[in-house]
């Protein structure tokens, strides 16, 4: 599944006596010592050309369904001039990054960063290879590199129509200088970069040779389950393992930390019964007297104090709404949420302890290998370099598997049980109450209107819990206590309505004892409900179309205007629709993307919505491979729809209520509507996908909903609201 490439001119040659050619070209970060002696330039690999032409293609990110895997390769084989035939992929290993001073760059996926926080390195290490293998062909002809063109995997002496195949130029490419300095493509000579690809990684799904992570299976393994205090922040005061010692199976209760018990057993099912069965006294502590309505209560404090943080401001929102013609104000709020990723919570480690030191192995789902790899080693106390991963792909991710609880418990674990490969599993009641939730937040909106329907001011207030503070406080005293990750959609080059003449956005930060951390999405999801329901309210007080409406909004941007105008064309807004139907629209800015939705619904008598159809349009910038944008989009409606409609966490004594998917409902297949993607490529930059359109999935379809029943829905979920018709 993964290999350990070699990083300097011995192990090349060692490649070729394999009968492989591994390429590689220095990054921006690379360690100079990565060199051999006598080189021009460090070399990782990343590339491997085997004799038979298959090239496999190093991958530094995490497959977690959203392509990446696919699109990185897509990018190094066109630059490389390959056959998309020949080409595969694997996993570098963290390791190897490690060792390597970290060659590979950084190796988390998250923030729809797999494919655009890579396009430049890798792009060009294609480049690279594709000038060495051409090189070689020259040399071997004994022609200027000049008269020499490559394509689909070969390279053709252009006078004399002459021929040489990647794989058989592999050995004698190996032993070139590296180029230091080359030049990527035009977009208009791609020839694979924009077109729909088949995935690489579908034919493992299918036939089931994909080995996920909680497929491991290692000889002689054990399973562990665990307990987690029902309260964050309590501690473990005790346990009773004697009554469950001899039940079948068990071989060992431990301690994992202040917090946490583990049983050891044969079998998975065998530790979760005993488990269950094991007498722990808990401390819960003071937040065990914390349940939702204090921390609603909470958060209202922060809707009208003036100690809030800015992120975006222009004009003097405040005194334009002082002396406003017309007022319009709103509250709206969002839950926390859970990850809710198909595949549980699971990593499996292995500890030995013998003459040649202390060692760790991890086989992990995670969204970043060598982060994962340091909270292994420092949980365990192993040396980091004495520690290897095997990462595998994820059942799911979503932000969840970049946090290291999991890994961190799987080696504490290990090292209790010497020698012996455990694999810890997560039931789905700990996955759904130990997470880092989707932050709770609420948002005050107000804006000022003329006498002519302008809008003259807007002051959106967010009040909720910051994840930077969560994570990482020292980054939110850098910056003077301000979470700008809090204003995702909403920040410079982000909000679309520039046209405003004042405007304020700010945030007064309420934190509470529940974890938080990066759902996907994050908070441009809230923001775009908060918003783009808000504007919506706007459009009818000032008597709009709420379509027109944003145009005259958006005439400072027209990027955000493009994606609106097309998407609202496919949709055929303001053509007349069925009896009974009606209509929603949205647009939002995020993680680099474009986006805009339209949403088409009716609302019985009764309060049973229908959603019959959406329709979303993005730009991306650049799209690597179209069939992929596609099923991220739908999938994200999937995802925004059940955050929208369905799903919420609260807090009773201090705990998660919600505890799996009886309660935590998300969205089935009879209620998904029909989703029509329209993609509208501007070109010049590099946005995501995975994430963007999650934002306009909740506003469109409640847009639509006040459109058929005259209400405003502005606490989510909505199956916590009353539709009928009054």
């Amino acid at each position: 599944m993964t290999y350990q490439p070699h990083l300097n001119r011995r192990h090349f040659v060692a490649s070729l006596a394999a009968g492989a050619f591994a390429l590689g070209w220095k990054l921006p970060d690379a360690s100079p010592g990565m060199a051999a002696a006598g080189e021009a330039a460090a070399v990782g690999i990343w590339a491997v050309v085997q004799p038979d032409d298959t090239i496999t293609v190093r991958i530094a990110r995490s497959e977690m369904g959203q392509g990446t895997l696919t699109g990185l390769a897509q990018l190094v084989a066109d630059e490389m001039d390959a056959d998309w035939k020949f080409v595969r992929a694997e996993y570098i290993t963290p390791q190897a990054n490690l060792a390597s001073g970290h060659a590979w760059g950084d190796m988390a996926t998250g923030g729809s960063r797999g494919i655009r926080g890579s396009v430049d390195y890798v792009r060009k290490g294609g480049a690279v290879a594709r000038a060495m293998l051409i090189s070689a062909a020259a040399k071997q002809w004994r022609v200027p590199e000049s008269e020499c063109v490559a394509a689909k995997s070969i390279v053709t002496h252009t006078s004399t129509g002459r021929t040489l195949r990647y794989g058989e130029l592999a050995a004698a490419a190996a032993l070139l200088p590296v180029p230091t300095n080359v030049t990527v493509k035009d977009p208009s000579a791609w020839t694979i970069i924009g077109q729909p690809v088949h995935r690489l990684d579908t034919e493992g799904k299918l036939t089931g040779k994909q080995v996920f992570a909680i497929d491991v299976q290692l000889p002689g393994m054990l399973n562990a389950a665990i307990a987690q205090c029902p309260v964050f922040g309590g501690k473990l005061v005790s346990f009773d393992a004697a009554k469950i010692t001899s039940m079948p199976g068990v071989r060992h209760v431990l301690k994992v930390d202040d917090a946490t018990v583990a049983v050891v057993a044969d079998k998975w099912f065998q530790a979760k019964t005993a488990l269950a069965k094991l007498l722990i006294v808990w401390n819960e502590g003071e937040n065990a007297k914390i349940s939702s309505p204090q921390i609603a209560e909470y958060l209202r404090t922060g809707l009208d104090t003036p100690e809030a943080g800015v992120g975006n401001a222009h004009g003097d929102a405040k005194a334009a709404l002082a002396g406003a013609a017309r007022k319009i104000e709103a509250v709206y709020t969002t839950p926390f949420l859970s990850h809710a990723t198909l595949e549980p919570i699971n990593c499996t480690a292995r500890y030995t302890a013998d003459v040649a030191g202390n060692r760790l192995e991890i086989w992990a789902p995670t969204q970043g290998g060598d982060g994962a790899l340091m909270a292994a080693a420092h949980a365990a106390g192993v040396e980091p370099s004495k520690v290897a991963v095997t990462k595998l792909h994820l059942g799911g991710g979503f932000g969840r598997r970049g946090e290291n609880d999991f890994v961190m418990q799987a080696a504490r674990i290990a090292k209790q049980v010497p020698g012996v490969p455990v694999k810890l599993i997560w039931s789905r009641e700990e996955d759904m109450t130990h997470g880092f939730y989707r932050p709770i937040t609420m948002a005050k909106m107000s804006a000022a209107l003329d006498d002519h329907g302008n809008v003259m001011a807007l002051h959106a207030r967010i009040s909720g819990q910051s994840i930077t503070a969560w994570k990482n406080p020292a980054a939110l005293a850098a910056n003077g206590g301000v979470d700008f990750g809090q204003f995702q959609g909403w920040g410079k080059g982000e909000f679309g309505y520039e046209a405003i003449p004042n405007v304020l956005i700010d945030h007064a930060m309420r934190n509470t004892h529940i974890p938080v951390g990066y759902w996907r999405g994050v908070n441009t999801n809230q923001n775009a409900f908060y918003m783009e329901c808000f504007i919506d309210e706007l459009a009818h007080a000032a008597g709009a179309d709420p379509l027109e409406f944003r145009r005259k909004l958006m005439a400072k941007n027209p990027k955000h205007l493009d994606v609106l105008n097309a998407c609202a064309a496919k949709a055929e807004w303001g053509k007349k629709l069925p009896d009974g139907v009606y209509r929603g629209i949205c647009q939002n800015m995020g993680f680099g993307s474009y986006t805009a939705a339209v949403a088409e619904v009716s609302v019985s008598n009764e309060g049973a919505l229908k959603i019959h159809r959406i329709v979303a349009a993005t730009d991306p910038g650049h799209v690597v491979n179209p069939d992929q944008v596609r099923a991220q989009v739908e999938g994200s409606f999937v995802f925004g729809l059940s955050a929208g409609l369905y799903s919420e966490h609260t807090i009773e004594n201090g705990r998660i209520a919600e505890g799996n998917f009886d309660s935590y409902e998300v969205m089935r297949l009879a209620a998904m509507p029909k989703v029509e993607t329209v993609i509208v490529p501007s070109g010049g930059f590099w946005g995501g996908v995975g994430e963007p359109t999650i934002a306009v999935a909740t506003p469109a379809v409640l847009n639509a909903v006040f459109a058929a029943t005259g209400k405003r829905i502005r606490d989510l979920p909505l199956k916590n609201q009353d539709l009928k018709r009054t």
